[in-house]
């Protein structure tokens, strides 16, 4: 597996991958519009970028098919990175690509970086990220309750953080 910086192209790849209104606020927590739409997401990218330093990247198989998404920034008060919008491909997912997306994102923090701590925010009930989170070796900060609703739901979102050793 291989991390490249996003380009306009992959667009194309990503927009499918999540299908349900549910599985989309979980992934963005509805700041993305549902279905995603170019625009749209162009227009949220420019924003994170220029708010906090957003870059976002693909993970390739080494063939050079797109299995993976994210967002990476450094927050130099901290020293911290944040990882936003995590996903894996559908067809993709169950097969460890998650973990080692995270593991070369993680790896790349440290050593390019230079970060002491990568954190990301997770919603409760995303059961299935927060362990794939666990596997890589994050563990939870502080959790928040209540502070995002979807319908007739209320989730609480945990605050996961990895420290360099």
């Amino acid at each position: 597996m291989r991390l490249r910086p996003f380009v306009l192209c992959d667009f194309d790849e990503i927009k499918n991958w999540i299908s349900d209104e549910r599985t989309h606020a979980m992934w963005c927590a509805d700041l993305i519009k549902y279905p995603i739409d170019k625009e749209n997401f162009d227009n949220i990218m420019f924003e994170i970028a220029t708010k906090f330093g957003d870059s976002p990247y693909v993970a390739t198989t080494d063939e050079g098919k797109v299995v993976g998404f994210f967002c990476y920034s450094v927050n130099l008060s901290t020293n911290e990175g944040m990882l936003k919008f995590v996903m894996v491909k559908p067809s993709q997912r169950g097969k460890g690509l998650g973990k080692a997306m995270l593991q070369l994102a993680i790896e790349y923090a440290f050593n390019i970086t230079k970060v002491d701590a990568v954190q990301l925010n997770v919603f409760s009930e995303n059961i299935r990220a927060q362990k794939c989170y666990e596997r890589v070796g994050f563990v939870a900060r502080k959790t928040d309750v209540d502070v995002f609703s979807f319908k007739d739901e209320s989730w609480c979102r945990c605050n996961m953080v990895i420290k360099k050793v």
